[in-house]
């Protein structure tokens, strides 16, 4: 990955593994907002809004930029010792592009309006908390006239999707930029497959498949709470096991297969029908399941199976294919998008049949800001929100499958009315958690075939 010191990463992945999980703050405000541009001095100030290693990582990239100076300066959080970790990590490689002095590092759930105010019309505010307050957040920035980066996904239920569809709309007419962090679409060996695909290469596409398969990982798998100090905050903090917080693993772990793999048929899937379960889950009280199989279908009757597991033991697996009727494609090699793409003449993703292999090794990650950064100093339309709440609705899509036991069609998602954490623009430091253990200390789980068309 490119960075400004070996010593820190600028890949997002990387960076959560330095410095820990992800946090966030929440409110809801509107205003008018003048044209926005870069600041006149040049610099562009960055906010990062939820400190976690995914806010870490996105403020190095930021940072990174060669087209003109970037400053982060200001942060916000709900969990100190998440922001202190990061500010520490930042500045021992980026200290010269930091002005985050401690009266601009912000804790609470108010804070995300202190950390924008503190930029002029033209910054440019970090979004890394956990979704369900993706919706309150961009609301603000809107109303501040400023330019946005947020990380996926954008949404885990339909209420949500329907908020962010229309402040996508909102943002774009009043020419903010905003860049949505499915990187994917930023690798150049995926976008030259892309192109190579669309010209006809692998002819048809008439099956895709994608495999994240490992041990458990992150904070998908969460034992009971300890019973002190605020069960939210715990959640915050352990956002991979809770729905309201991440859209649980399927959604947050799964999306950049599900996205790529769309792109590279160009459309998304009409409907999905999954099958999921909880195995050997122990003492774990999360909402997940730790095995799913989604079957996507388009509108041409063609398939894309997804294939999710954490599970010790088993065999793992991350990496993403097409079949067509001339060929098929390796998409990501390894990883959520990782190099080198190629194109086979037969099924068989043999050598001997290769006809192209990638050879960029740029980062994603980079990519995605050098483009956002160069469409706010040249004032280029770029908004990636439409295409964001699309790949998080198709994700959710499939994983709203797997919980109900039911086919799920992408307008029943869209238009579905439970909405995990209706209240994230109110909830404060003293504030019950969206959803709430039992008397034994277990979260409600999804159960097919039993809920209808709820996941829990």
């Amino acid at each position: 990955m490119s960075t400004e010191s070996s010593a820190l990463p600028t890949s997002r992945r990387v960076f959560l593994k330095n410095t820990g999980t992800i946090a966030a703050a929440t409110a809801f405000a509107g205003m008018v907002v003048p044209h926005v541009h870069a600041a006149e001095n040049n610099t562009i100030q960055v906010a990062l809004v939820g400190c976690g290693g995914r806010g870490g990582g996105a403020a190095a990239n930021a940072m990174s930029v060669k087209n003109g100076p970037v400053k982060l300066v200001a942060m916000a959080d709900v969990l100190e010792d998440r922001l202190k970790a990061t500010y520490e990590g930042l500045s021992g490689d980026y200290s010269a592009k930091m002005d985050v002095p401690p009266e601009r590092r912000f804790i609470g759930f108010d804070s995300y309006k202190h950390a924008m105010d503190a930029l002029k019309p033209g910054d440019v505010v970090i979004m890394t908390t956990p979704l369900a307050f993706r919706w309150v957040h961009f609301t603000y920035a809107i109303s501040k006239g400023l330019n946005v980066f947020m990380e996926k996904p954008l949404i885990a239920d339909g209420p949500s999707a329907r908020k962010m569809y229309a402040l996508g709309e909102q943002a774009k007419a009043k020419n903010l930029k905003v860049g949505v962090g499915l990187m994917s679409r930023h690798s150049k060996s995926l976008i030259e497959l892309h192109d190579r695909i669309q010209n006809g290469e692998i002819g048809d596409i008439i099956l895709m498949r994608g495999y994240r398969m490992a041990g458990p990982l992150a904070s998908a798998f969460s034992e009971k709470w300890p019973g002190t100090g605020s069960e939210l905050l715990w959640q915050i903090r352990r956002f991979h096991s809770f729905m309201w917080a991440s859209g649980g693993c399927f959604s947050d772990f799964y999306i950049h297969h599900i996205d790529h793999c769309c792109w590279m048929k160009n459309a998304w899937p009409v409907k999905a029908h999954a099958i999921g379960g909880r195995h050997y889950r122990g003492s774990n009280v999360d909402q997940n399941f730790d095995s799913y199989s989604v079957e996507y279908t388009f509108a041409d009757n063609t398939k894309f199976i997804m294939d999710g597991r954490c599970m010790v033991g088993a065999v793992p697996m991350y990496h993403s294919f097409a079949h067509g009727t001339k060929g098929s494609a390796i998409i990501a090699k390894n990883g959520d998008c990782e190099p080198p793409s190629s194109i086979y003449s037969s099924q068989a993703p043999d050598r001997k049949n290769m006809t192209w292999q990638s050879k960029d090794t740029s980062s994603p990650y980079q990519n995605e800001w050098d483009s956002l950064i160069d469409a706010i100093r040249n004032d280029k339309p770029w908004n990636e929100v439409k295409r964001g709440v699309d790949a998080s609705v198709a994700t959710s899509m499939g994983r709203m499958a797997a919980h109900t036991g039911q086919e799920i069609s992408w307008d029943e998602m869209v238009n579905s009315d439970h909405e995990f954490a209706p209240d994230a623009d109110k909830f404060t430091m003293d504030s019950a958690a969206p959803v709430l253990a039992d008397a034994t200390g277990l979260y409600p789980v999804p159960m097919p075939g039993l809920k209808g068309r709820r996941e829990y």
